[in-house]
């Protein structure tokens, strides 16, 4: 018989995020031990959390080194196998299968080295250097951007003027979005949706591999704020110049237009904002953080 997965405490503890959450967290471990089972895999090393997945480094039939990533069922993991089956490979880690309905991804195993440790501005320049490899044509199965945007602009417009974010902000974020929203350029490119310091790791046969997709059919400007708000505490002090200086190594290393990067995190952060306060959230400190970045890229 088969052992049964011993799951980290980051993973048990997801079990808090709600009751759907609580019952995946509950049958995880039968579902890793059966998915290891009809794959023909053997554990090769601790399990790991994911964010909002349990990974576990595991061996083929065959000896091969991978890794099986088992995410909860939310609409941000539906699409991940196909970016990864569409980037083959390049400048990402390789699926070697997929059962999509279990959420179920046996992915090639990278280096555990991430961009945590790098110089923020180098890691802008690694990341910013992913982009036009990872950036292709869109994808009919995938979200557009334009549409999601269209249905940000209605929530942010219903925010009450008490809500403790600045009307000015919410007024401009809307202005941008509905321009976004009518945009043909808005929908024009497969994105990764995900870049920052813990989804782009060291590969073997390339130096840096992209983990984690959450593709949409988008605009490249509107893929770097995830790199402006990670890795935070480390701009204490200088927050404005701090946000500033990634915000230019990012748009001038991919050749984007500052003007319109600028606008993408705008609205990404407003909404960002309006999403913790709509979800309840009582995390002053990262509420503090959306609009600190917004207002960074354009003081």
């Amino acid at each position: 018989m088969a052992a049964v997965i011993d799951l980290p405490a980051a993973v048990r503890d997801m079990a808090a995020r709600g009751p759907q959450w609580a019952d995946w967290v509950d049958e995880l471990p039968r579902a890793a031990t059966g998915q290891l089972s009809e794959w023909g895999l053997r554990s090769d090393g601790a399990p790991e959390s994911g964010g909002g997945s349990l990974v576990l480094p595991v061996r083929t039939g065959d000896g091969e080194r991978a890794v099986l990533k088992l995410a909860f069922p939310q609409g941000e993991t539906a699409f991940e196998h196909l970016a990864l089956r569409r980037w083959a490979g390049a400048a990402a880690v390789r699926l070697l299968r997929a059962d999509p309905h279990r959420r179920a991804l046996l992915l090639e195993r990278a280096q555990p080295t991430d961009l945590r440790d790098s110089w923020d501005i180098e890691a802008c320049e690694i990341v910013a250097g992913l982009y036009p490899r990872l950036h292709l044509s869109p994808m009919p199965q995938l979200p557009n951007l334009s549409d999601l945007v269209a249905r940000w602009v209605t929530d942010l417009g219903a925010l009450p003027r008490s809500a403790p974010i600045p009307h000015r902000l919410v007024e401009q974020a809307i202005a941008l979005g509905r321009a976004f929203a009518t945009d043909d350029a808005t929908s024009a490119t497969m994105l990764h949706g995900n870049l920052h310091y813990r989804t782009v790791l060291a590969g073997d046969r390339e130096p840096w591999l992209a983990i984690s997709p959450r593709p949409v059919n988008g605009d490249p400007h509107y893929e770097i704020a995830p790199m402006l708000w990670h890795r935070w505490d480390e701009l204490a002090g200088y927050t404005r110049d701090g946000v500033r200086r990634r915000f230019y190594a990012l748009v001038d290393a991919a050749g984007l237009s500052d003007e319109r990067a600028r606008d993408w995190v705008v609205v990404r952060m407003t909404c960002h904002a309006m999403w913790a306060l709509r979800g309840g959230s009582t995390d002053t400190a990262w509420l503090t953080t959306c609009i600190a970045v917004a207002k960074a890229v354009q003081d």
